[in-house]
C-alpha cells in the first residue's frame, strides 16, 4: 500500500514537472518578457503545438530538456501526430515501455522516421538530459542530412553541419545540457531552414527547398499581422487580420497572445487555417517609445531620431495609411514598431509597438491600480502612461481606462471619453461588439459588454475608450467624473453637416444646427463636439486656456508647466498639423500666437495650438491699391493678397489716396503697408524691418536673435520671393539666401519675410 501510495505520489510530482495544456491555454508565460526575440520565438512554437508552458503560467526558459521532452517536440515540429497510434503499443527500447508517458513520441521517432536512436546497450534513457549535439543529430536527420553528409566525427561534425544548415544561428554552438530557451531558438531555425536531399552515394547532396513547404503547408510571406482579437469563421474574436483585410482562423483552437501585431512575417497554413506565424529573420523591426512624431521625423525617449517619409506606410487601428495622416493622433508615450531597411531607413510603421488593446480594466477609484496585476499576467517591472506621460498610481482617476502593452511592458492609461445618443449596435444590445456614436463604428471590447448591456440604442451615455480607441466600458451621461473631452478639428464642412477628426484619432460627422455661413467659418478650427440625437453633431469653436507667453526653453505656459507627452499643434489654413519643439527654436511664444491650450488632471498643459492669432480681424500679406469711380464718387480699394492666392478688398482712409499702386512687404516711403486691420475702412499699420538678417540668427525654425532681442517667427509665417515674384516655404526662403528681411508686428512676432533682390 505504502509503495503504491509512493508511486502514485511520484506520478504526481513528474506530471507536474512536464508542461501541459490548461483548459484555459496560457498565452502569456510570466517568465518570459512581454517584448522582444525570445517572446515571439516562444509564441510562433506555442502556436504549432512544438512547446507550451506550464500550469501555472510560467515557460521555465533555463529548465532543461529530457531526451523524451526533446522526441515530443520534435514530432509536434514534423506535425506528425496523428500517426502516434501505431506506435502505442509497441517496445523498441526495453527502457521505454508502453505506459510511459513518451513511449509513442520516442517509438515513432526511432522506428517510424528513424530521426533518433539509443545508446551502445541498446537503452534509450529517456530521463537523461538531451545535449545540444543529441538535439542537433536528431534535426538534420529530420531536414534529411545523413552521416555520410555530415562527417564522421561527433558531435563537433553535426553541429558544424547544423551551423551551415542555419539551425545554431543565435546559439552558443557548444555542446551541453540544452535549454527549453535554446530549444525553442533551435526549433524556430529549423522552420526556417531549408530540407537536404542526398546524393546517390550519400556523400554530398543539395537542397530540397524549404521545410515547412516539405510538410505539404502552405506558405503565405511577407504580410503584416496588424490583430489578433479578430472576428474569426467560428464567431469567435481569435482570429488573425493581415493588412490587406483578410482573416483567418487559428488551427487547433488556439489563441494568440498578441505579440506579433504589426509584424512583417510568414503565415504557415493547414487546411486553409493558420498553424502558426513566422516573424521575419531579426534586426529588421524596432520597438520604440516615442518622445515626439512629426511628418518627416520620429524622435524616442532615448533621443535618437528616425528620419521617415510622409507617404511611408502605416498600420493604424487595423488599417493601412501614410504616416502624415497617422502621426498627428499620436502621443508621446506612444509605442511604435518600426521596420528598418538594410540602410537603415524606416520602411513601414505599426502604431501600438505590436499590442491591439484585448482586454482592458476601468479604474473606478482615485490612485487605485486594481486590476493591473492579472491584466499584465502577473509580470513585474511595468511602468504607467497616462496619456502619453509618466505616471503613478496615486494619479490615476475615476473612469481612466487601463490596457496592457506586451511590447513595451507598459500599462497605457488614457482618459479618452466621448457623450452622446446611442445610434445603433450588431450584434445585439445585451451582447455588443460594435457601437455607433456620432457616425463613427467603435469596436467593443469583450470586457466592456457587462457595463453596455445597461444601455440601448436611443439613450444618451458616455463611452469610456482606451488608447487605441476601443470601447472599455460606458456609463451614464453626466455621470460625475466621467465629462466627456471630444476635441477636434472640422476637416469637411457643408451646408447642414461636418466631419471631425478628435485629437483621440477618431472621425465623426453628422447634421448640425448651425447655418452654412456659421459653419464654414469652422472649418479647419479647433472644435469641441457633442450629440444630443441621431445623427446629430453640435460644435463649439474652442479658445483660451492661454495665459502668459510659451517659454519653449523651460517648457512652461506662463505659470504652469507642461506634461511631459504634451502635444503640440499648429493650426494653419490646411488644419492641424503635429510639430515638435525642434520646430520652435529657443525664443518665446507670444500668447497672441496660441490659440488654445489644454490643462491635464496633474495641472500641466498637455495640449497646446499654435497658429491661431485671436485678433481675427487682423490680416497679412501684399498689397495694391486701385482707384474706382470718377469725379466726386471716388473711392480707393486696397486688395490683400496672401501664400493661398486668396483677396480681401478694403475700403481706404482719404489720407492714403495719393499713390497709384503698392505691392510691398516692407512699409512705404509714406508709411502706409500692412496688416490691415478692421473691415470696411481700414487702419494700416506698420511693422518694424529687420533689414539683412544672417542665417546664423535664427535658433532653429521658431525663433531669430537680432541686436539682442529674440523674436519669435509665426507659425504662419509668409515668405515672398522677389526675384520670381511668388511665394515660397520658408524652408525654401532660409535656404535661397544668407541673409532675408523680416516684418515684425508689434507683439515681436515675424510675420513676414523677403528674399531675393538686393539679398
Amino acid at each position: 500500500m505504502i509503495k503504491r501510495l509512493f508511486a502514485l505520489l511520484l506520478a504526481a510530482a513528474l506530471m507536474l514537472a512536464l508542461p501541459v495544456t490548461a483548459a484555459e491555454p496560457v498565452t502569456r508565460f510570466s517568465d518570459i518578457s512581454g517584448s522582444g526575440t525570445e517572446a515571439m520565438t516562444v509564441e510562433s512554437l506555442r502556436l504549432m503545438g512544438v512547446m507550451d508552458g506550464y500550469a501555472n503560467g510560467t515557460f521555465r526558459p533555463n529548465g532543461e530538456l529530457t531526451r523524451a521532452q526533446f522526441c515530443k517536440m520534435a514530432i509536434g515540429v514534423l506535425n506528425a501526430e496523428s500517426q502516434l497510434g501505431l506506435y502505442r503499443t509497441v517496445t523498441v527500447f526495453p527502457d521505454v515501455k508502453p505506459s510511459y508517458w513518451a513511449a509513442a513520441y520516442i517509438n515513432m521517432s526511432a522506428k517510424g522516421l528513424n530521426i533518433i536512436s539509443g545508446y551502445p546497450d541498446g537503452k534509450f534513457y529517456p530521463d537523461r538530459i538531451v545535449t545540444l549535439g543529441q538535439a542537433c543529430t536528431i534535426l538534420l536527420r529530420v531536414l534529411g542530412y545523413k552521416d555520410g553528409n555530415v562527417g564522421g566525427v561527433w558531435p563537433d561534425s553535426y553541429l558544424g553541419a547544423a551551423a551551415r544548415a542555419g539551425l545554431l544561428e543565435g546559439i552558443d554552438p557548444v555542446d551541453g545540457p540544452l535549454t527549453r530557451r535554446t530549444a525553442a531558438t533551435l526549433f524556430l531555425n529549423l522552420l526556417r531552414a531549408d530540407t537536404f536531399v542526398s546524393d546517390e552515394n550519400g556523400s554530398g547532396g543539395s537542397s530540397g527547398g524549404s521545410f515547412l513547404s516539405s510538410l505539404g503547408l502552405k506558405l503565405e510571406e511577407g504580410v503584416v499581422l496588424v490583430s489578433s482579437s479578430a472576428t474569426g469563421p467560428d464567431g469567435k474574436d481569435t482570429a488573425l487580420q493581415l493588412a490587406d483585410g483578410r482573416v483567418f482562423q487559428l488551427a487547433n483552437d488556439k489563441v494568440s497572445s498578441g505579440v506579433f501585431n504589426g509584424y512583417k512575417g510568414t503565415l504557415v497554413m493547414k487546411n486553409d487555417k493558420v498553424l502558426t506565424f513566422l516573424p521575419d529573420e531579426k534586426g529588421v523591426s524596432r520597438v520604440i517609445t516615442i518622445s515626439s512624431a512629426t511628418t518627416r521625423l520620429i524622435t524616442d525617449i532615448s533621443g535618437v531620431k528616425y528620419p521617415v517619409a510622409e507617404d511611408t506606410k502605416a498600420y493604424y487601428e487595423g488599417k493601412e495609411k501614410d504616416w502624415s495622416e497617422v502621426c498627428t493622433w499620436l502621443n508621446p508615450g506612444a509605442s511604435l514598431t518600426l521596420y528598418l531597411g538594410t540602410a537603415g531607413n524606416v520602411e513601414y510603421i505599426f502604431v501600438g509597438g505590436g499590442n491591439t488593446a484585448s482586454e482592458a480594466v476601468i479604474v473606478y477609484e482615485k490612485g487605485s491600480d486594481k486590476g493591473f496585476s492579472a491584466l499584465v499576467g502577473n509580470q513585474g517591472g511595468y511602468q504607467i502612461y497616462k496619456n502619453g506621460s509618466l505616471a503613478k498610481p496615486s494619479e490615476l482617476r475615476p473612469y481612466d481606462v487601463a490596457t496592457y502593452s506586451h511590447a513595451t511592458n507598459t500599462i497605457r492609461v488614457c482618459d479618452n471619453r466621448l457623450s452622446g445618443y446611442y445610434e445603433s449596435c450588431t450584434p445585439s444590445p445585451d451582447e455588443p461588439k460594435e457601437i455607433v456614436l456620432m457616425g463613427h463604428k467603435f469596436p467593443v471590447l469583450t470586457t466592456a459588454q457587462e457595463t453596455l448591456s445597461r444601455f440601448k440604442p436611443g439613450d444618451m451615455i458616455t463611452l469610456l475608450l482606451t488608447e487605441d480607441n476601443q470601447v472599455a466600458g460606458a456609463v451614464k451621461d453626466g455621470t460625475a467624473g466621467a465629462a466627456p473631452n471630444p476635441i477636434g478639428v472640422v476637416k469637411e464642412a457643408s451646408a447642414s453637416s461636418a466631419k471631425v477628426e478628435l485629437l483621440c484619432g477618431i472621425t465623426i460627422e453628422g447634421r448640425t444646427d448651425l447655418g452654412s455661413a456659421d459653419l464654414m467659418q469652422l472649418k479647419n478650427q479647433l472644435v469641441r463636439v457633442s450629440s444630443s440625437y441621431r445623427g446629430n453633431i453640435g460644435l463649439v469653436r474652442l479658445g483660451g486656456g492661454v495665459s502668459g507667453s510659451l517659454d519653449v526653453q523651460a517648457r512652461r505656459l506662463g505659470n504652469t508647466n507642461l506634461a511631459s507627452g504634451v502635444k503640440l499643434y499648429r493650426l494653419g489654413s490646411d488644419g492641424l498639423q503635429l510639430i515638435s519643439f525642434d520646430d520652435l527654436g529657443a525664443g518665446p511664444i507670444s500668447n497672441s500666437e496660441i490659440s488654445y491650450a489644454h490643462t491635464n488632471w496633474a495641472n500641466q498643459i498637455d495640449i497646446i495650438v499654435l497658429g491661431g492669432d485671436s485678433r481675427s480681424n487682423v490680416f497679412y500679406g501684399r498689397t495694391s491699391v486701385t482707384m474706382q469711380g470718377d469725379g466726386d464718387n471716388i473711392t480707393y480699394m486696397m486688395e490683400l493678397y496672401n501664400p493661398q492666392g486668396r483677396t480681401q478688398a478694403f475700403r481706404l482712409p482719404a489720407s492714403y489716396a495719393p499713390g497709384a499702386s503698392y505691392a510691398m512687404l516692407a512699409p512705404s516711403d509714406d508709411g502706409s503697408g500692412f496688416p490691415v486691420a478692421g473691415r470696411g475702412l481700414c487702419v494700416i499699420k506698420d511693422l518694424e524691418k529687420l533689414s539683412d538678417v544672417p542665417n546664423t540668427a535664427w535658433s532653429g525654425r521658431g525663433a531669430v536673435t537680432v541686436g539682442g532681442r529674440t523674436y519669435t517667427i509665426a507659425a504662419n509665417v509668409m515668405c515672398y520671393n522677389r526675384d520670381i515674384i511668388g511665394w515660397i516655404t520658408l524652408d525654401q526662403a532660409h535656404a535661397y539666401s544668407k541673409t532675408c528681411q523680416m516684418f515684425v508686428s508689434e507683439d515681436g512676432v515675424v510675420r513676414a519675410i523677403e528674399v531675393g533682390g538686393r539679398n
